[in-house]
């Protein structure tokens, strides 16, 4: 039962973000080798002078044994 939270930069369009979705579950799919009816996407919008306090330093940093894909940008 895949659940993928994905966090961007506010300013996407609602057909932006169901792409997103559409596109994340087709992944999970042919990764992960669910079905798609087990496959929830949220997408949450961060105001990018909040990016850092609410997405970097709680996800990526303090769960570093987590991220499979690390970001190859630093916090400014």
């Amino acid at each position: 039962m895949p659940h993928v939270i994905v966090k961007l930069y506010a300013g996407r369009s609602d057909a932006q973000k169901q792409r997103i979705a559409d596109e994340v579950t087709k992944a999970l799919i042919a990764a992960a080798g669910c079905s798609e009816g087990s496959v929830s996407v949220g997408i949450e919008d961060v105001e990018p002078s909040a990016w850092t306090a609410t997405v970097y330093e709680p996800d990526i940093t303090a769960k570093a044994e987590t991220i499979f894909k690390k970001p190859g940008y630093a916090p400014a």
